[in-house]
């Protein structure tokens, strides 16, 4: 099998999350794409973020209607922060140690992968999709070709649709009342509303 693992906080999960994960599916013909909320990020160590229990459910709400969209709630589940590593270990050991696994990113997160814990065996451990937003240039692999001479070999990129959307933008959004029906699936503006998500001054931390 090979599945597609797009990782994030999804706070909130919005409609380029999902535009992604289906250009990614469709034209490498996955089996499936398994949407993974992160519990606490390294990278965003200090930083608040709502509540896991909200951002799981959001994420359930946004994909229940598409069968080859799934929930993966092990980095939700893990205490501690999130090392991608450890759950590329995990996934190969466990739910996916059959076939292939590729790990979605964008080119942001391609740029700052050298920081990464142990991005050589990431590098191993699971095929990069890069999606590429239209007018993007080159991708800059210097420091990653530093760990890993042949790290081109483990990376794929795909041109996606320009869909800007931010977490940030749609927290700022909520949080004036302006509306964000259409940036994100009506069953999440509905969840942010009835929850009153982003109204607060500041987001619930989350529990590490």
């Amino acid at each position: 099998m090979r599945r597609g693992v797009l990782g994030g906080t999804f706070d909130p999960i919005h409609t380029g999350h999902l535009i992604l994960a289906q250009e990614v599916q469709w034209r490498l013909g996955l089996d499936g794409i398994w949407f993974m909320p992160a519990g606490l990020p390294w990278m965003k160590k200090g930083e608040a973020l709502t509540d896991r229990e909200h951002r799981r459910a959001m994420v359930e709400l946004a994909i229940e209607s598409n069968p080859k969209f799934h929930l993966s709630t092990l980095e939700l589940d893990r205490p501690g922060e999130t090392y991608t590593v450890d759950t590329l270990e995990e996934l190969r050991s466990g739910p996916m140690a059959d076939g292939e696994i590729l790990f979605i990113m964008g080119v942001d997160t391609l740029h700052s992968m050298h920081r990464w814990r142990n991005p050589a065996r990431v590098l191993e451990l699971a095929l990069l999709v890069v999606a590429l937003r239209p007018g993007h240039g080159k991708i800059d692999l210097t420091e990653l070709l530093k760990i890993d001479p042949h790290a081109w070999e483990r990376i794929m990129t795909l041109r996606m649709p320009l869909i800007e959307i931010s977490g940030t933008e749609l927290r700022r959004r909520v949080g004036v009342g302006e509306p964000v029906r259409y940036l994100v699936p009506d069953a999440v503006a509905d969840y942010i509303a009835a929850h009153g998500l982003y109204r607060q001054t500041q987001p619930t931390r989350a529990r590490g």
